[in-house]
This record gives C-alpha cells, sequence and structure tokens, in this order.
C-alpha cells in the first residue's frame, strides 16, 4: 500500500508540474523563451516583461516568482543569430546580452528588440 502511494504522489506532482508550465506557456503576455548562462546548457521557461525588466521563469520548478531579471536600463544586445540545428528548435533566433543568451522565436525575438529599443533615451547612458 505504501508503494501505491508513493506513486500516487509523484503522478499528482508530475501532474501539477506539467499544468504549472501550460498555464505559463499560455498566459497572456508571456513568450516562451530559453534562457543560458555561460557555458551551461539551454533551459525551458517563458519570458515577461515588467515595466523596465524581462523577467524569466522556468517551466521546470515550484516557484512562480522570475528566476532571472533582465533590466532595460543599460542592456545591449551584443549579436543575434538564427541557432543551428543541432543547437535548439528549428526557426528560433538566439540573442546575447551581458551574460545572458536568450532563445526565442522569430516573432518573439522581433518584439524582444522593439523593447530593448523603445527605452528612453536616458536608459542608455549606463551602456558604455
Amino acid at each position: 500500500m505504501a508503494a501505491l502511494d508513493i506513486v500516487v504522489s509523484v503522478v499528482v506532482v508530475a501532474a501539477l508540474l506539467v499544468l504549472r508550465g501550460i498555464l505559463l506557456a499560455r498566459s497572456r503576455g508571456n513568450v516562451v523563451c530559453s534562457l543560458r548562462t555561460g557555458d551551461r546548457a539551454w533551459r525551458s521557461g517563458v519570458a515577461r516583461y515588467a515595466g523596465g525588466e524581462l523577467h524569466w521563469i522556468p517551466f521546470l520548478g515550484l516557484r512562480l516568482r522570475p528566476r532571472h531579471a533582465i533590466a532595460r536600463r543599460g542592456l545591449t544586445v551584443s549579436t543575434r543569430r538564427p541557432l543551428a540545428g543541432g543547437e535548439g528548435p528549428a526557426g528560433y533566433w538566439t540573442v546575447d546580452c551581458a551574460g545572458v543568451s536568450l532563445a526565442m522565436s522569430e516573432d518573439a525575438l522581433t518584439g524582444f528588440l522593439a523593447w530593448v529599443e523603445s527605452a528612453p533615451p536616458s536608459a542608455h547612458l549606463d551602456a558604455a
């Protein structure tokens, strides 16, 4: 009986994590986006614009709070390029900025670049 309780608990937790991922991906204003810091592997999640920051929330996890917050003030995009076949999903682009790489669809990239460029003129004074 104890083994059945453990199996049921694992299934319930897995179902809740899947439901959380679906709700995050379908929430209004969220964009499916992968993130990589340094030489680590890509981690899937969603990005949400909140004022002057881009909040990134991973799909796998219990918290609904963002794991990374990227401030628009002083943000510069160093490179952008399409992902190679073995690097990630087809049709995704990678954007490198300030030690963080983001991978997103072409539509999400257009929105991200518009968000970066729409910053007030004083927001780029910190970038040097």
